[in-house]
C-alpha cells in the first residue's frame, strides 16, 4: 500500500529506528506513546487487520507474539511484565490500517485499559 505509514517504515522510506527485525517482522518506538515503553510491532506484509488476515497469515500473527517475547526480554521488560494490545477496526481503536501489536511496559498499567 503506496500510502500506508507502516509499510513505507518496512520500506526504508521513512527513516525510523527498528528495535527489532527478521524476516517477516519489524519493531519501532511508537511517536505518540502511552507508556514509559510503547513499542510498535507489524508484520512486513500489509495486512490491513485482524478481521482482514486470512488462515495462511495465521503463522505471521504467531510471529508478532514471538517478537514481543524476544523485545520484551531484550528491552528487560520480560520480568515486571507488560502488555499487547492489537486493536482492530475502527470502533476497536485502530488508526493506522495495517495490522499491528503494541508493546507497552514501564510503568503499572491498570485495568480496565479503556
Amino acid at each position: 500500500m503506496e500510502d500506508c505509514i507502516f509499510c513505507k517504515i518496512v520500506n526504508r522510506e521513512i527513516g525510523t529506528p527498528l528495535l527489532y527485525e527478521d524476516e517477516e517482522v519489524v519493531a519501532f518506538r511508537d511517536i505518540n506513546p502511552v507508556a514509559p515503553d510503547h513499542i510498535l510491532i507489524i508484520p512486513r506484509k500489509h495486512i490491513r487487520s485482524v478481521a482482514d488476515s486470512t488462515e495462511e497469515e495465521e503463522l505471521i500473527m504467531g510471529k508478532l507474539f514471538g517478537a514481543a517475547r524476544k523485545i520484551a526480554k531484550a528491552q528487560g521488560f520480560q520480568e515486571n511484565g507488560f502488555r499487547l494490545v492489537v486493536n482492530t477496526g475502527a470502533d476497536g481503536g485502530q488508526t493506522v490500517f495495517h495490522l499491528h501489536m503494541h508493546l507497552l511496559a514501564g510503568r503499572a498499567l491498570g485495568w480496565p485499559p479503556g
